[in-house]
């Protein structure tokens, strides 16, 4: 028969289970019980150890650990996969360790994806412009002078307000990126306006120069 387990630590393993949920299928959340040296619970079992198990964590009583939280740390489980783990140590009342929330996440799949991504991403087989084909490419050109602007500004182009749209404009403007047939339109469906206002800006333009 299995003995009831604390109220104590209900909360804790409310927690272990909310943690696991979350992460779910990736993350064990272990609460060992230290004044039983014992395996309170497990939510999401990925290591196959089992409640009642030794928590073998004697040490922790000893007076000589002060960190709350420990970690993370790496291990690995029993099928050979990486795990990281953080242990928080959990006191009562009085300040005095009563358990230990170990959360366990593998790791391995994120690894694997890593790699996965640095391979596609790597530039060894990218090769330089070719200058036949971007010599006349207005739409790079308006593209780099346009996040150059952006970042020297601190802004986002979902950010910009009316002015900051029309101010652009003129700014592309004196970068003669409007000697492109098409680029007024692409600067108005970059920039979310009618292509009417950008050539009322340019207009306008046009007009204080004389």
């Amino acid at each position: 028969m299995t003995p009831r387990q604390d109220p104590t630590l209900d909360n804790y393993r409310a927690i272990a289970d909310a943690i696991a949920n979350l992460f779910f299928p990736h993350a064990e959340v272990v609460l060992h019980d230290l004044r039983t040296q014992k395996i309170d619970y497990i939510a999401n079992n990925i290591s196959k150890r089992c409640i009642g198990d030794d928590a073998a964590l004697e040490d922790m009583l000893t007076g000589e650990v002060d960190e709350r939280n420990i970690g993370p740390y790496e291990k690995l489980n029993w099928d050979g996969q990486k795990i990281r783990s953080i242990s928080t140590v959990l006191r009562d009342a009085m300040g005095t360790p009563m358990a230990v929330l170990c959360i366990n996440l593998n790791i391995s799949m994120f690894e694997s994806a890593k790699a996965a991504l640095d391979l596609f991403l790597s530039s060894s087989k990218v090769i330089p412009q070719p200058d036949s084909l971007f010599r006349d490419d207005w739409q790079e050109r308006i593209n780099t002078f346009l996040h150059n602007w952006l970042q020297q500004r601190q802004l986002g182009l979902n950010l910009l307000t009316r002015e900051h749209k029309r101010e652009l404009v003129l700014a592309l403007h004196a970068e003669g990126a409007f000697k492109g047939k098409s680029a007024a339109n692409y600067v108005a469906n970059v920039l979310n306006m009618g292509r009417a206002t950008v050539y009322k800006h340019l207009k306008e333009l046009k007009e204080e120069s004389v």
